[in-house]
């Protein structure tokens, strides 16, 4: 009698905790489609962006093609499809932290990580970014920080900020 053949799983690109919740979520839903935006951004959590790889495999999971994940990724601003550093700065521009310094917040955190717009650190600690709204308009001008929140910023307090994500990882023996 020969061996049973079996085919073999694919290899996932999500630890298997995350490839876990993923079939969990599409079955909580009654269309998997639904689980979409879930998945991407637990995916993102985990992986950093949106790879190839990441968009092939949630596509996959949930029955629909890699143009469907993408079309959808691409209308929301906090999903993204390169790497970011380890602490994603976002800082708001739109009117109300606009009107109180925001663009001067932007600009110090550029100065003291020497990037440009949507740039990553040498060291890969630290990305920028400049989004529309993070919701803290009465607490204007604000930033998140993964997913911290820092508001009623000025420019001066910009190296403190960093410094204390700086010691986050000097404190853990963390790698960027």
């Amino acid at each position: 009698m020969s061996p049973k053949k079996t085919k073999a799983e694919p290899l996932s690109v999500f630890s298997p905790e995350l490839a876990a919740r993923f079939d969990a979520l599409v079955q909580k839903y009654p269309a998997s489609r639904s689980a979409l935006i879930p998945m991407l951004l637990y995916a993102q959590d985990e992986v950093g962006y949106l790879s190839d790889a990441v968009v092939a495999e949630i596509a996959h999971r949930i029955g629909i093609t890699e143009l469907e994940v993408r079309n959808v990724a691409t209308y929301y601003s906090m999903l993204r499809f390169k790497p970011a550093g380890k602490y994603n700065i976002q800082v708001c521009t739109n009117i109300s932290c606009m009107l109180r310094g925001a663009y001067e917040v932007y600009e110090r955190f550029r100065e003291e990580l020497g990037v440009g717009p949507d740039g990553v650190t040498a060291d890969g600690l630290f990305s920028l970014e400049e989004v529309e709204c993070i919701g803290a308009c009465c607490w204007a001008p604000a930033i998140q920080v993964n997913y911290d929140f820092h508001d009623e910023l000025k420019p001066d307090l910009v190296p403190g900020i960093l410094g204390a994500y700086r010691n986050r990882v000097q404190d853990k023996g963390e790698n960027a």
